[in-house]
């Protein structure tokens, strides 16, 4: 775990936003900045997070790591979390500390739909776009029609966690924003060049999400990578590797 403090951003709300920035060291201007994502109740202190980090100091990159509000060492309630408000938390944080761009998103996970949203509003300031299990769309095909109902009915969904001894839950707020904020229903506007890594062993996001993913997306340069023997997390030491590796070879 990374000792160090989180620096904080102020929202307008009063809710603090957690950040870690390191600056690259390298010299080169105009160099795009690594921005991590978390996946759903996660945050920064991950060991792909930690991982991108460490990489990007050892060879003087710039990385942004966050922690959604009501998540991590962030201010607010999980429970208000929705996938507008995390993807207006990345906006303010890239806007505030990074002056808007140039980035490159790496979204694990849920994190992977929020980085889609994300890039929609920074556009040209993307440069490249890492997907770890994107989960776009989870609200469509994540949950059975009964889960669905009991979330639509009964406000939150609670179900065993294979991460933590505490459930997971899914609100009814956070389900509703997510069918507001579908990306697998048409073309998605992004033209940098995007790498989607995904483990064929994942229980909990189909493989076939990213083939899905990488169809819809409008740019021309992008490539999928499965890992035949690859669960979920994709955290083992070889998956790092395969991480950093495509990190290493994106543009810019």
């Amino acid at each position: 775990m990374n000792a160090s403090p989180p620096e904080y951003l102020t929202r307008a709300d009063g809710v603090r936003i957690a950040f870690r920035y390191v600056k690259g060291t390298d010299g080169k201007q105009g160099r795009p900045t690594l921005v991590f994502l978390p996946g759903y109740m996660s945050d920064m202190q991950g060991s792909k997070a930690q991982a991108l980090e460490a990489w990007a100091i050892k060879n003087r990159r710039s990385i942004l790591r966050l922690d959604y509000s009501g998540c991590g060492e962030s201010d607010g309630d999980f429970a208000d979390g929705t996938f507008t408000a995390w993807r207006d938390d990345v906006l303010y944080a890239v806007h505030m500390i990074l002056r808007d761009g140039p980035v490159i998103l790496v979204g694990s996970s849920m994190g992977g739909w929020v980085m889609l949203m994300v890039a929609r509003i920074l556009g040209n300031a993307v440069k490249g776009m890492i997907g770890i299990a994107a989960a776009p769309d989870f609200t469509r095909w994540g949950f059975s029609e009964e889960e669905k109902l009991i979330i639509r009915t009964g406000g939150v969904l609670m179900n065993e966690n294979p991460y933590g001894p505490e459930p997971t839950p899914t609100y009814r707020t956070l389900f509703e924003d997510g069918e507001h904020n579908l990306q697998l229903t048409d073309e998605i506007p992004v033209d940098c060049p995007v790498r989607l890594l995904h483990g064929q062993c994942d229980k909990d996001v189909p493989w076939d999400i990213s083939v899905q993913l990488a169809a819809k997306l409008r740019s021309s340069d992008v490539q999928v990578n499965l890992v035949k023997d690859g669960d979920h997390r994709l955290s083992r030491p070889s998956d790092i590797a395969l991480l950093l590796d495509t990190v290493s070879q994106m543009p810019g």
